[in-house]
Formats: C-alpha cells, sequence, structure tokens
C-alpha cells in the first residue's frame, strides 16, 4: 500500500497526517517538524528513504513499515534521493554553442523571413541556457546571451508574420531576464533593472503573463538583497496576480514568504510558505528542474530553510538546511545546485551561532565560501547575516574576526568584480 493510498483510506488531510506523527513520541529522541509538504514529498516518491526519527513515527502512526508504504531503502541508507540534472553544465553550453553555429540555422537567419525551424532552435537554445544558469559563472553565461539576443534583434528587423513576431519577442523576454538575473549576480544593478524592465514591457505587449510575473519576481528578489522588505512583499504579491498556476506563482509566493520572515511577521510568513506548497503540489514536475525559470520541488524546501532561519525556527530551519545539502550532493561530493548549498551552509553556521557552537558556526561559514559557485552576490549578503550574529555573539573570539575578514574580503571581491582575491 503506497503512503497516500493509506492516507486516503483513514481520510486524512495532509496536515492532519503530519500533525498525527509529530505527536509520536513513543521511542523517538527528537522533536518532529512534519509539515504538509514533508508528506506531499513523501507521497510524490521525492524522498527514496526517510530519517531514522520519521521512519519510527510512521511505523507508530500508521501501523506499516516503510517499505509498505512504498519508500525505497537505498544501499547507502541516504535519507533523499539526489535530485540531478539530466546532463551536466559543459554539455548544455556547448549544445547551446553548436545550435548557434548549424548551417542550417545560418541559412535560416539570411532569409527574408523566419521559418519555424528557426523559432523552434532559437526557443531551444534559450531552455539550455537558463538550464545552464544555476551552475555556469555568470560573465561567461552573460556573454554567451547577449550573443543570442544580437542574432534575435537581427530576425526583430526582418520581414516578419504577426504571429512570428510575437514568439520572437517572447523568446527575446525570456532570454532579457535571464540576462538580467545575471547582471544583478555580477554586482551590475542598473543593468539588471533596465533589462527586467524590459523583459516586462515585451511580456505585456503580448499579454504574456508568466513573464511579467517573473519580472516582478526579479524585483521581489533585488529588493530582498538590498534590505527593503516591504518592497518584497509588495512586488511579490502584484507579481501574483498576473502569474497563474505556474512556476513563477510558486517563485512568487515564495518569496513574498521570504520578504515576511524578514519583517518577522511569523504568521502570515507561514501562510505563504502554505500557500506555495499548495500550488507547488498541483503543478507537474518538471522535465527540467535545473532551469532558471521553473519552480522545483527541492527549492520549496531550500527557501523555506531560509524563511526560518531568518524567523528564528532553529529545529524547522536546520533539518530543511540539512536536507537541501543532501538533496544537492553527489556521490562524489560535488554540487548540482552549488548557490543553494552554500545558503544551505550559512543557515546553519548561523543556527550554531545562536546555540552557542562558535566552532561549528564559522566551519560552516567557511565551507559555505570554500564551494564553487557562479555568483558571489547572494553568497555575500547571506555571509553578512552570518558575520552579524557573530560579532553580536563572539566579538572578541579570533574565530569570530577571521570570519569576519573573509567576509569583508568576498564582499571587496564583488564590489571590484575581482573573484580571484577569494583565491
Amino acid at each position: 500500500m503506497q503512503l497516500r493510498a493509506w492516507r486516503n483510506a483513514q481520510h486524512l488531510t495532509r496536515a492532519e497526517l503530519a500533525a498525527r506523527i509529530n505527536a509520536t513520541s513513543t521511542g523517538i529522541s527528537e522533536r518532529l517538524n512534519c509539515d504538509e509538504e514533508r508528506i506531499r514529498r513523501w507521497e510524490a516518491g521525492e524522498v527514496a528513504w526517510p530519517h531514522a526519527p520519521y521512519r519510527l513515527a510512521l511505523i507508530q502512526a500508521t501501523g506499516y513499515q516503510p517499505e509498505d508504504l512504498g519508500f525505497i531503502p537505498n544501499k547507502r541508507g541516504n535519507a533523499n534521493r539526489l535530485i540531478e540534472t539530466p546532463f551536466i553544465p559543459a554539455d548544455a553550453m556547448r549544445a547551446e554553442a553548436d545550435l548557434y553555429g548549424t548551417m542550417e540555422l545560418a541559412q535560416q537567419l539570411q532569409a527574408s523571413d523566419v521559418g519555424p525551424g528557426t523559432l523552434e532552435a532559437l526557443a531551444e537554445a534559450v531552455d539550455l541556457l537558463c538550464r545552464a544558469y544555476p551552475v555556469v559563472p555568470a560573465a561567461t553565461l552573460r556573454d554567451r546571451t547577449q550573443k543570442r539576443l544580437a542574432q534575435i534583434n537581427r530576425l526583430l528587423s526582418g520581414r516578419l508574420t504577426l504571429a512570428q513576431h510575437r514568439e520572437l519577442l517572447v523568446i527575446t523576454g525570456w532570454l532579457t531576464a535571464l540576462l538580467g538575473c545575471i547582471h544583478y549576480d555580477l554586482g551590475e544593478r542598473e543593468e539588471a533593472e533596465t533589462s527586467r524592465r524590459a523583459a516586462y514591457e515585451m511580456g505585456h505587449q503580448v499579454g504574456h503573463g508568466e513573464l511579467m510575473a517573473w519580472a516582478h519576481e526579479m524585483s521581489a528578489w533585488f529588493a530582498l538583497v538590498e534590505g527593503r522588505y516591504e518592497d518584497v512583499v509588495t512586488a511579490a504579491r502584484t507579481g501574483q496576480k498576473a502569474a497563474g498556476q505556474t512556476s513563477a506563482m510558486v517563485q512568487l509566493t515564495l518569496q513574498e514568504a521570504r520578504g515576511l520572515a524578514r519583517m518577522g511577521n511569523r504568521r502570515e510568513a507561514d501562510q505563504a510558505l502554505s500557500r506555495g506548497a499548495d500550488i507547488l503540489a498541483k503543478l507537474p514536475t518538471p522535465d527540467h528542474p535545473d532551469h532558471h525559470f521553473v519552480f522545483d520541488h527541492a527549492k520549496w524546501m531550500f527557501y523555506a530553510a531560509t524563511a526560518y532561519t531568518w524567523l528564528g525556527d532553529n529545529d524547522r530551519a536546520e533539518e530543511h538546511a540539512l536536507e537541501t545539502i543532501q538533496m544537492h550532493t553527489r556521490p562524489d561530493g560535488t554540487s548540482n545546485a552549488p548557490m543553494r548549498v552554500a545558503d544551505a551552509h550559512i543557515d546553519l553556521g548561523i543556527i550554531h551561532a545562536r546555540r552557542g557552537n562558535l566552532d561549528a558556526a564559522v566551519d560552516q561559514g567557511v565551507t559555505a565560501f570554500h564551494i564553487e559557485r557562479r555568483s558571489l552576490t547572494d553568497l555575500v549578503n547571506r555571509a553578512a547575516d552570518l558575520d552579524r550574529i557573530l560579532h553580536q555573539h563572539y566579538h572578541r573570539e579570533s574565530l569570530a574576526r577571521e570570519f569576519h575578514d573573509r567576509y569583508t574580503t568576498a564582499r571587496q571581491a564583488l564590489a571590484t568584480n575581482r573573484p580571484e582575491l577569494l583565491d
């Protein structure tokens, strides 16, 4: 019997099953923090084998062994299945370059009109570039994206039907939104905002709600990094009006939750997290979760970890951060989502600092800086949180001062666009 079938037979909602599991205490040494999202992930098969305390709680709550509920223990006993991308970043970039250079596409670009082959090739190129975003160095991706945009601009000046013009504008809008994200990663804030507005205008011109919604999401992200938390919530809620039942809606809801968490609004932040999980549960599992403008199921865990950290809910934050790291760590120790993993280590550093464990706090912070990443912007912003709490509680300790020096160097590297300072 699968877990979902058992729950339905008992006429339990996900929230009710989560509450039953949390209430289970016999033989369990740690407090459980089960919620609707965890139940959904279990039922969707995203977790192959739960952590030991949850396995025991499931047995006590249901009367069945985890194997009988559809869970599959693996050889190493890992708690989670690794969410892996179907190809490595180099493959994505190579495929995009090959696509750009094909003779067929070159011949089509010289034609007076745009055939369906050209539009399909361009759409595929945009998809590949968006999938390369999580791991390819920002400067490299910026150059490739700008090259593609120049190619499309030449097409837009040619002879087009209304349908072709609309489709090219949508393709251009996604590329421009991607370019805005890359600019922001590189600390090029003015260029990022210009690209964001251009992407929004293209979406508005053709009535593409999801593209408009992602432009609002970018505004919320920028405001979050810059400490304008009320603006985060405003932009996120505005974007939700255009998003529909899409990945953008989930992302905007989670950005709203993070803005509310930064303001200390626990009740509304929890509500936004729950809304995001509910919307996500209704969306199909994405074929390419590495795509930047797709909200994959693992991202909820990552966003929730940071929100709970900001709310001071240390136990839930720690659990979500650890799961984020586990889900995105390959067997060889490398990561398929280095930026998420780095942030999760910062969350753990903050939690350890609050609990009085300076050594563990600094170790987690340094680990975040050691992870090979594509951008410094978000990491420096999150590292500031850890540096602040270390200064508040341990300003006389040499370890805290050493981390502050490391953080200051990273901030200077970002400000001067000189990543080699970290080497």
